[in-house]
């Protein structure tokens, strides 16, 4: 059983520097979650217009070392990390990845679309952290979009 103060949570923005397809994204979902699942890490990743925003938590280690490694992946350029440091609790402890695609064609036509969700996931749009990591809950809460097209949570 980890202790709270054990649980290291890393957000970040990169831009993507070839396209992703729905087939490239749900590899790198598939293998994400994989990798994760093993390494007892946790989080959320959104997808627009060819970049990203993620939180990873776990193990600091663990974290800090999946982190270095994206980092390093040649399909990742202007990595910006946005807020790192020890959390309370696991905001998303259930979820190995949770994802959603920002860029799909019927998100902007979903009731309840929010303004929020125009953000173009760069550092621009995220000069405080705690909007980003609010973006983020609010996808794990369903609460910008329906029941039907919630995050794809990829269930530890």
């Amino acid at each position: 059983m980890e202790k709270s103060d054990d649980i290291f949570s890393l957000l970040y923005l990169s831009e993507g520097t070839v396209p992703f397809s729905q087939e490239d994204l749900r590899a790198l979902l598939t293998q994400s979650r994989e990798n994760n699942s093993k390494l007892g890490i946790t989080g959320m990743l959104l997808f627009k217009g060819g970049n990203f925003l993620q939180v990873l938590e776990g193990n600091k280690e663990a974290v800090l070392t999946l982190y270095e490694k994206i980092a390093q992946d040649s399909r990742h350029a202007r990595i910006t990390t946005l807020f790192q440091g020890f959390s309370s609790h696991r905001d998303f402890p259930d979820w190995s990845m949770g994802f959603h695609d920002l860029s799909a064609p019927d998100t902007i036509g979903i009731p309840g679309f929010s303004h929020f969700l125009r953000t173009s996931l760069t550092t621009a749009d995220f000069v405080d952290a705690k909007q980003a990591k609010r973006l983020l809950l609010l996808f794990k809460e369903e609460k910008l979009l329906g029941s039907s097209h919630c995050a794809v949570q990829g269930r530890k």
